[in-house]
């Protein structure tokens, strides 16, 4: 027991107590303290108030900071109850869209953005002596940043800025290192002892019927307050009612069920944590985790799940999403049934499953998006990460996906520094994307419908299913009936089937607190608000426009390129655009549009025309067999319009070269041509030393531009190029001496003996082939060679019928045995023509026995 700071009233002792003249000593001596101390040891309430004596009001205010709402407005309430105060006296609180202080105000608990926004409005902290970090092992982004901005502070401008950090959980070491090595105070606190009743792996039961059955068994087997932890407000609500259903028939008078969810009114919440007449079931999210005192609780039910704050790729933006919890989570929470006495947990899920549990939650600067962090440290003057100090760093990646998209919504410029919006979106307690949207509406004289969409953005859907009974206008797609359902509920106070009423009421609770954000409060009366929301989705979602395909088969491309389908719920509307606020990753490589509305063409252009790029655009369309030449109004991958255009020649030759190397067109080569490539291929093997060209097909066609370009002018279609004849660009790569050269050494045709020149085919085969009638050669005795004698042709002797009798390289040989056979087999045959029994001797000739010559 203890006396109070002010009143003398007598208060319990707490296990911190026993280390704060210790930690008084070390905040005097020491400029950053690390304070470990478990939950429950009374740190939250009494290191402020034992610190006002060390921190006199001269030296300035005492801020501490709150993961959660309901935490620092309990923390404050608790602390000015104990100095016998109003709260926003010596105590206060600020937290978004409410604050509690004044003038005599020494100690302010406020949330953790709100530090952020003091931060950049009051650069130097000034009246501000310390700051206080409370439960930093839960490692927020916004509790990050704050720590790195007031290191930043204290290094450039406040020496004297005092810095504590308090955690139940973390390793103390790597922050006291962080904090240039700070003294590490730990508290070593008082927990009984806690049953642990290990409820075994349900995959096919729901959350909801698991929690049921395990609170009737723990009303059956245990005594005192009970604390469930589910992973949201659904399903709180869920539970709840099950429950009240089950519960029914039994004495209900001395039991009484209370959710416990940031969304909650304040008077609700407050309702959870206080003492109660009976027996109390608090049905909670992490909220009850730490920070608050739950009076009363004996047994402590867990779910094993929880939300955290994660990067989802489907809205661009952070939001909360179902995952397990860590083991310190899970000890965190076991601990809440023993702060008064020995108590039990039930956890269910097996004790398999809780060893295999992560030991540690990841810290959110890992796994957010860091657009909100970007925007403030640009509002602060930092563009590189590097130049502050961190437990740990923002990931590159995501910091520059970030640096891209606040390009893109007009709040950095090109070189990354803030524009006059981007301070203006700095100041809002919001993500970037919905602070954009809330600026435009304003600025476009529709305050009230920019904080209904954010509103509608940022909540859980109001609509449990695929729609409304509402009737939507034409060409309106999703977003809009929403908006419509939204003000029908509030004009009517009436649901339809497939409204969820706690969503719209809390959709409504936070558009209203919206526009107290914007300075402008009027908003234009009459107006056809129609074109106003796609252009207000286009300012906070200018990544997120998407054209339907051409195809016919409804999906759609975005401007990343990314595929995209509507989902089943939402009706297709007339105009090919449309901006999609939320797409989920859908199946196999393809999105799917959870929410969205249409948009003209005349809009993008309008909105978005500094980021329209017009380009020429040349390309062969191989299937229909041409060139196409236009010019685009293009936005990314989207091509928003297209016209056609003369291009020059060169442009031509230049895209046919390219269709040629990709196969997509396709040259003729013909007789001569082969030809050619075959006399200077063996060219290139029998004279290997010389530097004969490669004319190969695989040669020519992988770089047409170097042999054909100057030959494709005013070629614009696949017949064209067909007819092409490529015989003078091939031998346009040989110079003067290789053309003389190869005529010398490998003709196109050879002399016979009887007189005649005989074409050579180069393309038959490895070895050019001399196809001659076998009269014509009587007389040779040597087979016919090129290339100066180094290759001997390969010849087809022929009958008069022109069909091969011999095929040889060996022409002696030939006439000495084969050439016999052929005689007797062809002699009769063929009458007319010689077959002497001396071809040696005998005279050649191509004419029959009658026409010698």
């Amino acid at each position: 027991m203890q006396k109070d700071l002010k009143n003398g009233r007598i208060l319990t002792s707490c296990p911190i107590d026993e280390i704060l003249p210790e930690l008084k000593e070390a905040i005097r001596k020491h400029s950053s303290v690390v304070l470990q101390a478990p939950p429950g040891a009374g740190k939250t309430t009494r290191v402020p108030l034992a610190l006002l004596d060390v921190i006199p009001p001269e030296k300035g205010r005492i801020l501490m900071l709150e993961p959660r709402k309901l935490a620092a407005v309990s923390a404050a309430r608790w602390m000015a109850k104990t100095l016998g105060e109003e709260i926003g006296q010596t105590l206060g609180y600020s937290i978004r869209f409410d604050s509690r202080v004044s003038k005599e105000t020494r100690v302010e608990v406020m949330t953790e953005g709100i530090l952020t926004r003091r931060i950049l409005a009051n650069p130097d902290l000034a009246g501000v002596a310390m700051v206080i970090f409370d439960e930093f092992h839960e490692r927020s982004l916004q509790t990050d940043l704050a720590l790195a901005l007031c290191l930043d502070i204290r290094r450039a401008l406040r020496e004297d800025l005092k810095i504590l950090v308090m955690s139940a959980t973390l390793d103390g070491g790597p922050v006291a290192a962080l904090l240039d090595g700070a003294p590490v105070i730990s508290s070593r606190g008082k927990a009984f002892a806690v049953e642990e009743r290990y409820c075994g792996d349900h995959p096919n039961q729901s959350v909801t019927a698991r929690m049921t059955d395990a609170v009737e068994r723990a009303l059956q087997e245990t005594s005192g307050d009970i604390l469930a932890f589910l992973p949201g407000a659904g399903e709180i609500l869920a539970v709840r009612n099950a429950l009240e259903e089950k519960l029914r028939n039994r004495a209900m008078s001395n039991l009484s069920i209370h959710p416990l969810y940031g969304d909650l009114p304040f008077e609700e919440q407050e309702r959870a944590i206080l003492p109660a007449s009976g027996r109390k079931i608090v049905l909670a999210t992490n909220i009850a985790e730490t920070s608050l005192t739950i009076e009363g609780v004996r047994v402590v039910i867990d779910c094993g799940l929880t939300r955290r704050l994660q990067y989802d790729p489907a809205t661009g933006m952070n939001r909360l999403v179902t995952v397990t919890v860590s083991q310190a989570s899970a000890r965190q929470r076991q601990g809440r049934a023993g702060r008064l006495g020995p108590g039990v947990c039930y956890r269910l899920y097996s004790q398999h499953t809780f060893q295999s549990l992560i030991p540690f939650a990841p810290p959110e600067i890992a796994i957010s998006d860091l657009s909100s962090l970007v925007l403030d440290l640009a509002a602060w003057g930092v563009g590189d990460p590097a130049a502050l100090s961190w437990l740990d760093a923002p990931p590159p990646a995501a910091w520059r996906a970030a640096r891209e998209l606040l390009k893109g919504l007009s709040a950095l410029d090109a070189k990354g520094s803030i524009t006059p919006v981007g301070k203006a979106m700095a100041r809002l307690p919001l993500h970037p994307r919905l602070g954009r949207l809330l600026l435009k509406a304003a600025d476009m004289g529709f305050p009230s419908l920019g904080a209904d969409l954010a509103a509608l953005l940022s909540e859980r859907d109001i609509l449990r299913h695929s729609g409304s009974s509402l009737t939507p206008p034409p060409g309106w797609l999703d977003l809009s009936e929403r908006l419509q359902l939204l003000q029908h509920w509030r004009q009517k106070k009436s649901l339809t089937a497939k409204a969820d009423l706690p969503a719209l009421r809390a959709v409504d609770r936070s558009s209203q607190q919206l526009r107290r954000l914007t300075d402008k409060t009027w908003e234009v009366s009459g107006k056809e608000t129609r074109d106003v929301i796609p252009r207000l989705l286009l300012a906070a979602f200018p990544d997120r426009i998407a054209k339907r395909r051409e195809d016919g088969s409804g999906r759609y491309v975005m401007r990343s390129g990314r595929g995209v389908r509507l989902s089943a719920k939402i009706t297709p509307a007339e105009s090919p655009y449309i901006v999609a606020p939320i797409v989920d990753k859908g199946a196999k490589a393809e999105g799917k549009v959870q929410m969205a509305e249409s948009l003209t063409e005349e809009l993008i252009l309008e909105e978005l025309a500094g980021e329209i790029e017009t380009l020429r655009r040349l390309y062969w369309n191989g299937q229909e067999g041409r060139m196409i030449a236009v010019e685009e109004e293009r936005l990314g991958t989207l091509t928003l319009s297209a016209k056609p255009i003369s291009p020059s020649r060169e442009e031509v030759a230049t895209l046919l070269c390219e269709a040629i190397r990709s196969k997509t067109a396709m040259i003729t080569f013909s007789r001569e041509a082969l030809q050619l490539q075959a006399r200077v291929r063996l060219m290139k093997e029998t004279y290997p030393e010389e530097n004969w060209p490669d004319l190969s097909p695989e040669a020519l066609l992988a770089s047409p531009a170097d042999w054909l370009l100057p030959w494709l002018s005013g070629i614009r279609n696949a017949q064209q190029l067909a007819c092409l004849n490529i015989l003078p660009a091939l031998t346009e790569t040989l110079t003067w001496n290789q053309r003389r050269l190869l005529h010398e050494r490998a003709p196109a045709t050879v002399a016979v003996p009887s007189g005649h020149n005989i074409p050579i085919d180069y393309v038959a085969g490895e070895i050019p082939v001399l196809a001659v009638k076998l009269q014509e050669m009587f007389g040779l005795a040597d087979t016919p060679a090129i290339a100066g004698g180094r290759v001997k042709l390969l010849l087809h002797l022929l009958s008069p019928a022109r069909r091969p009798v011999q095929i040889t390289r060996d022409l002696s040989q030939f006439w000495n045995t084969g050439y016999p056979q052929v005689k007797k087999e062809l002699k009769g045959r063929y009458p007319k023509h010689p077959w002497p029994d001396d071809p040696w001797n005998a005279p050649p000739t191509r004419k029959t026995k009658g026409h010698k010559g």
